[in-house]
């Protein structure tokens, strides 16, 4: 007998954040597993802050995690706070940090995985692909106070999944080649089992009906190994986007995770009125995926379950203005705006091929680039060089 999965207490459209960080060299750029030597004090520093600071798949990399936050403002103080924990002993070390959805240059044989079993098993399984998972992305999670508006919230929010991938796009170097998409991370990471675009299921019942048969053949062992691009996260009562690449700086994390927030309480608000959540059919989806991650805020994507095909550009402008009453009440109207900021100066895969272009094709010059956004912010890439 299916047993039913326990989806916890959470308050409505509360914030949580998570950021993976690379560790660098920061005389040659490449990346540096180093992650094993930092965590010890790191996570013993963090048992009574708001934050945590973890490790992940690879030693080259450090996640750090905010509390519940009840704005975005609130979650992303307590990512900022962490990072500067980091900063403290990563700097000591001679170790720098950077953000995005791949390393342009660096090389998935010269990188280490962590000494974990749960690691070392997907590596197993994996093998190549699963060795070559040299990515970074941002989680968001959205409080939900009902399980029953999950896979409703969920199929409409997969529409908008592709906004969210273009706007954070900052992968398009992969083991030093130029690969002409905006996000080539969206399209590695679903290679994994379980990845990638999430089913589209009726309601919670279909949900767990789902995970039963994923456990029952040995696809997964439970819920936290479906790696769907947005999933509900029954551990935390949220729903969690993992569509995004790592983000570069700290504003755009905000951005990114306001312009979730805000249409995870629209469509909550929908449901409460009784209407139905528009939803689209799974093909459009798919296609949306590959035009947001090849052109990233010049896609054309299709809107609507009619097939209407508009810029993403143009459409998230239109999404902002109608938004904006909503991001209003959940006071997150400053990191709102900041999406503006991005689609009229770029997203930082954009920045990062002006970078390679004024230099020569130099990588390392992108890399060093991303060190110093990672640093002082968006405006740091205004400096040479």
């Amino acid at each position: 007998m299916r047993v039913p999965l326990e989806f916890a207490a959470s308050d409505r459209s509360t914030v949580g954040l998570e950021w993976e960080i690379m560790l660098a060299d920061p005389a040659t750029g490449d990346l540096v597993g180093r992650a094993p030597e930092l965590l010890d004090a790191l996570e013993a520093n963090s048992a009574d802050e708001r934050y945590t600071v973890t490790g992940e798949l690879l030693t080259n990399t450090i996640e750090v995690t905010s509390g519940i936050g009840d704005s975005v403002a609130h979650a992303v103080d307590d990512i900022a706070n962490a990072i500067a924990a980091v900063r403290t002993a990563t700097d000591s070390a001679g170790i720098e940090l950077l953000s995005a959805g791949s390393h342009p240059f660096a090389q998935w044989y010269d990188q280490e995985v962590t000494d974990k079993t749960r690691y070392h098993t997907l590596i197993e399984r994996t093998q190549w692909w699963g060795r070559n998972m040299m990515i970074w992305g941002i989680h968001v999670h959205i409080g939900v106070e009902d399980r029953r508006k999950v896979i409703p919230i969920i199929n409409a929010l997969a529409a908008y999944l592709p906004h969210l991938q273009a706007l954070s796009a900052s992968s398009p170097f992969w083991a030093g080649e130029r690969t002409g998409y905006a996000s080539n991370r969206a399209l590695v990471f679903q290679q994994l089992p379980t990845a990638g675009l999430p089913w589209q299921l009726p309601d919670w019942d279909a949900y767990e009906s789902y995970l039963d048969d994923m456990v029952r053949t040995g696809v997964m062992a439970d819920a936290t190994e479906v790696r769907w691009d947005i999933r509900p996260a029954p551990r935390w009562g949220t729903i969690e986007i993992r569509a995004c690449d790592g983000l570069s700086t700290l504003p755009e994390l905000a951005a990114v995770a306001s312009l979730v927030q805000v249409l995870v309480e629209h469509f909550s608000r929908q449901i409460d009125e009784g209407r139905d959540l528009p939803t689209m059919p799974s093909w459009y989806h798919r296609e949306n995926k590959w035009r947001a991650a090849r052109y990233g805020l010049e896609a054309r994507l299709i809107v609507d379950a009619e097939g209407t095909q508009r810029p993403v550009r143009d459409h998230l402008a239109e999404v902002l203005d109608e938004l904006a009453p909503v991001a209003l009440e959940l006071g997150c109207v400053r990191e709102f705006g900041s999406i503006a900021t991005i689609l009229a100066e770029g997203a930082s895969y954009e920045r990062q091929l002006t970078i390679a272009n004024a230099t020569g094709g130099d990588l390392r010059a992108v890399v060093r680039h991303l060190i110093r956004e990672f640093r002082s912010g968006p405006e740091a890439s205004t400096e040479a060089p």
